[in-house]
C-alpha cells in the first residue's frame, strides 16, 4: 500500500515536472500546427509498428515556431535518444563523423540550420542518411586508404529558415518535409497562459489574447514579450496581467497593436520616405536602416509579407496600402 502510495505521488511529480516546461515533450501538449502534428503522429506510430527508424525529417519556416521544440517531442514520441548541433558548428567531415559515431540504432540528430553546413560535411551526409554508411580517407599521400565506416540505422531531423538555400540532393534525401506555419491568436493565447503558470504568474484571458495579437504569431516572441510584461506587472505591484498592462507595457516595449516593433517601423518608414513606397531591393533597405540583408529576409520579412504589410515584385519590395493605412500615412496609388 505505501508503495503504491509512493509510486502515484512520484507519478504526479514526475507529471508536474512535465507540466512545468516551456517545451513540451509530447504532442498532445505541443500547441498548434495541427494538421503537422497529425501527419507525424501517423508516422511515428507506422515507423514504432515496423520498430524502423523514423524517415529523415525536414522542418521550415521563420525563426521562432518551434522547430527545435518539435524535434525534441519527435525524439521522445520514439523512445530514443536525441543529439543536437547546428549547421555552422560541423566545420568539417571529422566533426560529422564523430557525431554519427555516438548514435545508438534509432536515435534522432537534430541539425539546426542546416543549410549553413559546409559543401563538403553535406556530401558525406548523403551515403550516412541512403545507406547507413560513410566512407573515410584515412592516412595522407602513399599511405593514405578508404575505410568503409557502417553506422547504426538513424533519423536525420533538420531545421532550416531558408529551404530555398538547401541543395536539392540534400533535400531529396529527406522523406518527410514540413513548413511551420505561423501560430493563430487563439493557439498563441493557450501557449501564453501555460507559460504564465510555469511562470507562477497570473494572466486574465483579455490579457493572454491582446498578447497573442502583438506577438507576430510567433510562440518565441509571445513568451518573450511575456516575461517583459510580468516584469512591469511586478514593479506595478500588480496581482494579474490584463490587457490595459499588457497594453501599458508593449507600448513601452515600442510593440504596436499589429505586434512591429521599431526594426519593422523603420523598414517601412524608409522604403515609404526615401523610395514612395518602392519597388527597393532588400540590400539597399538594410543599408539604410544598417540591418544585415540575412536579417531583414529571416526575421523581419516573413513576417510583415504574411500580414500583407509588404509585397515581392520582380523589381523589388512594394508597401502595401495597407501598411500605409496601419501607419497613419496617405496612400497614392502608383499610376502605370
Amino acid at each position: 500500500m505505501a508503495d503504491d502510495i509512493l509510486r502515484d505521488s512520484a507519478a504526479d511529480f514526475g507529471e508536474e515536472l512535465i507540466e512545468k516546461s516551456l517545451r513540451p515533450s509530447t504532442l498532445s501538449q505541443y500547441i498548434g500546427q495541427e494538421p503537422l502534428k497529425a501527419r507525424l503522429q501517423v508516422y511515428i506510430q507506422a515507423a514504432r509498428q515496423r520498430e524502423e527508424p523514423l524517415d529523415h525529417v525536414l522542418l521550415y519556416g521563420p525563426p521562432g515556431l518551434g522547430k527545435t521544440t518539435l524535434a525534441m517531442v519527435i525524439a521522445n514520441e520514439m523512445g530514443v535518444g536525441l543529439r543536437t548541433t547546428s549547421g555552422p558548428a560541423i566545420e568539417k567531415s571529422g566533426d560529422l563523423l564523430a557525431l554519427l559515431n555516438e548514435l545508438q540504432p534509432g536515435d534522432v540528430l537534430f541539425i539546426d540550420e542546416i543549410h549553413r553546413m559546409p559543401k563538403t560535411v553535406e556530401e558525406m551526409l548523403y551515403s550516412a542518411m541512403e545507406d547507413f554508411y560513410v566512407d573515410i580517407i584515412a592516412g595522407e599521400g602513399p599511405t593514405a586508404r578508404p575505410i568503409h565506416f557502417p553506422l547504426p540505422p538513424f533519423t536525420l531531423i533538420g531545421a532550416t529558415t531558408r529551404a530555398g538555400m538547401l541543395s536539392q540532393p540534400l533535400r531529396d534525401r529527406f522523406g518527410i518535409v514540413e513548413h511551420m506555419a505561423y501560430y493563430t491568436t487563439a493557439e498563441l493565447a493557450e501557449i501564453i497562459q501555460r507559460s504564465a503558470d510555469i511562470f507562477n504568474t497570473t494572466i486574465k484571458e483579455s490579457g493572454a489574447i491582446e498578447l497573442a495579437r502583438r506577438s507576430r504569431g510567433t510562440p518565441r516572441v509571445a513568451n518573450r514579450l511575456l516575461r517583459r510584461v510580468r516584469d512591469f506587472a511586478m514593479v506595478k505591484q500588480r496581482d494579474d496581467i490584463d490587457d490595459a498592462m499588457v497594453n501599458f507595457s508593449l507600448d513601452l516595449l515600442k510593440v504596436d497593436s499589429a505586434g512591429l516593433d521599431e526594426v519593422d517601423h523603420k523598414i517601412l518608414r524608409t522604403m515609404i520616405e526615401y523610395y514612395q513606397g518602392g519597388p527597393v531591393g532588400v540590400n539597399t533597405i538594410a543599408a539604410n536602416i544598417g540591418e544585415e540583408v540575412d536579417t531583414i529576409e529571416s526575421m523581419y520579412e516573413p513576417y510583415l509579407l504574411q500580414i500583407g504589410f509588404l509585397q515581392r515584385t520582380p523589381r523589388g519590395r512594394v508597401v502595401t496600402q495597407a501598411a500605409y493605412e496601419h501607419l497613419g500615412l496617405p496612400f497614392v496609388e502608383k499610376k502605370g
